[in-house]
């Protein structure tokens, strides 16, 4: 059977800061992220299916990408659990979308949690193949399947 790949891209905006670094990233700072997010899988074959010729129905990639990465972090700011959070409950109503997290927000983990998170809510049928998580324009973190 032939297998073929698809990719849908996301864009989110999110702020983060880095917790006891020794650059610029140290302070809180947003990013305009692009994710593109590849899976592989056999095109359905069973012609009274209606998902016949399709690895998966775009539509259903994105609700799932959608709810559960982007809805979340959309206009967030996330930072390490190594952060009181009294600092960011101090932020008020500027820092009512945070999320803490149990690791320094980087786009390399960033992508570890959303393979977790991506590979638990995909159908069986389909795997998850890559992640690309654009930091920036010019720079960018990638995750394939084939290397873990």
């Amino acid at each position: 059977m032939t297998k073929i790949r698809l990719t849908k891209e996301f864009r989110f905006e999110m702020a983060h800061a880095l917790y006891n670094y020794d650059g610029l990233c140290k302070n809180i700072h947003g990013h305009s992220y692009i994710l593109q997010v590849t899976v592989l899988g056999v095109p359905e074959q069973d012609p009274a299916s209606p998902k016949l010729g399709m690895v998966m129905d775009f539509g259903d990639l994105k609700a799932i990408v959608n709810r559960e990465i982007v809805n979340e972090l959309d206009h967030a700011i996330v930072v390490s659990n190594k952060v009181a959070p009294e600092l960011i409950a101090s932020l008020g109503q500027m820092g009512e979308r945070h999320f803490i997290l149990n690791y320094q927000p980087t786009c390399e983990n960033m992508l570890i949690d959303f393979v977790d998170r991506l590979q638990k809510a995909l159908p069986p049928q389909v795997e998850l193949f890559s992640l690309k998580l654009h930091e920036t324009a010019n720079s960018f973190a990638e995750w394939y399947a084939s290397d873990n």
